[in-house]
């Protein structure tokens, strides 16, 4: 396990700022950029936390100043849809396209925390947009549940629609202590958790019904 291996952040360095990365790569040099992708992304699932361990390292290298979790939040809502096949449906049955609308909805609105975090009416109203997408999302969830075949393919994706849950909980117990306190990176953070959440919905949807 290395530094980033228990963070949000770290499970989202990969999907949201190298992804995006090796796709421009691709466009120059196919196979050294499959390669790279492939050596890094096994480097990575040995070692959960490899690549946000480099990142940061690459970033005290250059001595520069940059909240990493905020920056990952922010790239969130930038990355393009050939970059969301990992986290995207293939079923056609509207429920299926229906999860696949209502997550990266969810995601986009949370990207926006940063740029909103300091204008406090911009970002109530974004909060009331955030609470708004968890709910259509979980119902859409709950929709597909009559979609997934077997005991067990149903109880894993109630699982993770519990976890989901659970992290939507502290989003809104994180927002409370934000309005007292006035730490944004706890914030980031939070949202991060949820969009790793969503993640993990779309990934368990897909291995059991696909």
């Amino acid at each position: 396990m290395t530094m980033g291996g228990e963070t949000p952040t770290s499970s989202l360095i990969f999907p949201v700022l190298l992804r995006p990365i090796f796709a421009k790569l691709e466009r120059r040099d196919v196979g050294a950029a499959q390669s790279l992708r492939s050596a890094i992304m096994k480097c990575e699932q040995n070692n959960p936390g490899l690549c946000y361990d480099l990142v940061t390292a690459i970033i005290r290298r250059a001595e520069l100043n940059v909240n990493l979790n905020e920056a990952v939040l922010r790239l969130q809502g930038n990355i393009a849809e050939a970059d969301l096949n990992e986290y995207r449906l293939t079923r056609t049955e509207e429920p299926f396209q229906e999860l696949n609308r209502k997550s990266v909805a969810l995601k986009v609105i949370l990207s926006r925390i940063p740029d909103e975090i300091t204008d406090r009416k911009a970002f109530l109203e974004t909060i009331k947009e955030i609470a708004s997408a968890i709910k259509k999302l979980l119902d859409v969830v709950n929709e597909i549940g009559s979609f997934i075949p077997g005991v067990t393919g149903k109880q894993a994706v109630e699982q993770r629609k519990k976890e989901f849950v659970k992290y939507s909980k502290k989003f809104s117990t994180t927002l409370k202590e934000y309005f007292k306190e006035g730490q944004s990176n706890a914030v980031f953070i939070s949202a991060l958790y949820l969009i790793r959440q969503t993640n993990q919905i779309m990934l368990t949807v897909k291995s059991k019904c696909e």
